[in-house]
């Protein structure tokens, strides 16, 4: 038994135990995230979902399928999320081997619970409402239990989160489709005859509410009431941004969020024991995946978004037609496939530069994270410069490629002089209750996964 203080034992994990493969992955789904957010950042909230009521260029369809409910939905929050559920197994497991008791449990309980107040103030000070870290932290705290199974019950639990999900998702399409079939038949009686009750009447407004929120003119008017709360004072922007935030952290997270995000992190924690992770399986295994992956989920990624489209983004129509909701089974099959090709560019050996050149990013992905909220904050709100629906959607992805290079070198000189990224050290020093150090020395560096 060792004599060594249990302060000692309960430190972060030194540089040369970092798994250098999973720093750039997280690199690349922090810029990538980027990609998904940015309608949020720069776009009154329902032209995010309708590229119609957007200002129109040939390019704009484009973007907004590719890099928004298409091609590339999900998938870096998804690999992300795989990335959490594995970096949670790594800091529980090392401190189990180091540390005796209860610590284990009592860091990481603090951890998470850190890492939901960072989520609060990135959704009511900074004003991003789609914050992931709230989720991550609760998430997380759930991964506790299971951080011993073998991964093929590791993949059951992602199986069945997904099950859950789609059963989630078609419950919700179900209970909507019941409110208009009973509006409609409630409206097809002729009141000069026949008097409607208390409940009938309730059901014909609940289905002409959803048909009024679905016509063009009642969207441009949401559109312009975010467009306005969002260009006006801080107090506006509170109201407007806290309001979507609060929705997103009670109703969405423990209907939808819950799901979602748990299903990458057992994901990613079966992953991590099969070495899938760490780029050790076989070619192969990365071949298969990039080409189901791709290849079932990219059609269904069409098909998904088609419907939308060919009912003109009028979600009483859609509802009405719509036989089986399915987002989370493309979300899932298509992120598979991102990910297989992105270990297939890692395992040929060819593209070492580009992986070397985001690890930096990768190690400050929390502060990036939250840095991208900030700088986004000031170039779009109305606090800042303004830029909130001036843009159309491809001019968004310009300011994509500035925050990514902005990022990309000041992660390169940061940690040329300091150890860890600010809020990471921030967020290390509030876990251990010890404040770490922060310059470079001499001697070797130490980090946290």
């Amino acid at each position: 038994m060792t004599n060594q203080p249990t302060s000692t034992l309960a430190a972060p994990v030194s540089q040369q135990e970092r798994i250098i493969i999973l720093d750039s992955l997280r690199g690349i789904a922090i810029l990538g995230i980027l990609l998904m957010n940015i309608p949020g950042f720069g776009l009154p909230y329902p032209a995010i979902f309708d590229y119609s009521l957007s200002e129109q260029s040939s390019t704009n369809y484009f973007f907004w399928y590719v890099f928004g409910p298409g091609v590339f939905e999900g998938s870096q929050r998804a690999i992300f999320s795989m990335l959490f559920g594995t970096g949670t197994l790594i800091f529980v497991s090392r401190l189990e081997k180091r540390t005796p008791g209860l610590m284990p449990a009592e860091l990481f309980l603090r951890r998470q619970l850190w890492l939901l107040v960072f989520g609060l103030f990135n959704a009511y000070v900074l004003l991003w409402f789609w914050d992931i870290l709230y989720s991550y932290a609760i998430c997380g705290i759930v991964l506790f239990p299971f951080r011993r199974l073998k991964p093929r019950y590791l993949l059951i639990a992602s199986g069945i989160c997904l099950l859950l999900m789609t059963a989630r998702e078609n419950r919700n399409l179900y209970k909507q489709k019941s409110v208009i079939t009973k509006g409609e038949v409630v409206a097809t009686i002729d009141t000069t005859k026949v008097r409607l009750t208390d409940k009938q009447k309730e059901q014909l407004s609940a289905m002409e509410g959803l048909k009024e929120r679905s016509k063009p003119e009642s969207k441009k008017k949401n559109y312009e009431n975010d467009r306005r709360a969002v260009t006006g004072t801080y107090a506006e922007i509170y109201e407007s941004r806290s309001n979507r935030a609060e929705e997103g952290e009670t109703e969405g997270m423990f209907h939808f969020l819950i799901w979602d995000v748990l299903l990458f992190m057992f994901l990613g924690m079966a992953f991590f024991k099969l070495g899938i992770l760490q780029g050790e399986a076989k070619t192969k295994v990365y071949v298969w995946m990039t080409v189901i992956g791709l290849g079932v989920g990219l059609p269904l990624s069409y098909l998904f978004v088609t419907n939308d489209v060919s009912h003109q983004f009028n979600w009483f129509q859609i509802t009405k037609t719509k036989v089986f909701e399915f987002y989370e089974l493309q979300r899932f099959v298509h992120s598979i496939g991102i990910f297989g090709l992105i270990m297939l560019l890692y395992k040929s050996g060819w593209f070492n530069w580009l992986f070397a050149l985001l690890r930096p990013v990768g190690q400050m992905a929390f502060t990036n994270y939250l840095m991208q909220s900030l700088i986004c904050g000031f170039f779009f709100y109305g606090i800042g410069l303004g830029y909130f629906g001036k843009l159309q959607i491809y001019q968004l992805y310009y300011v994509v490629v500035i925050v990514w290079v902005i990022e990309i070198i000041w992660s390169h000189i940061w940690l040329k002089y300091f150890k860890f990224g600010p809020l990471e050290w921030a967020w290390r020093s509030l876990t251990y209750w010890k404040k770490q150090p922060m310059k470079k020395t001499g001697q070797t560096n130490d980090t946290m996964n």
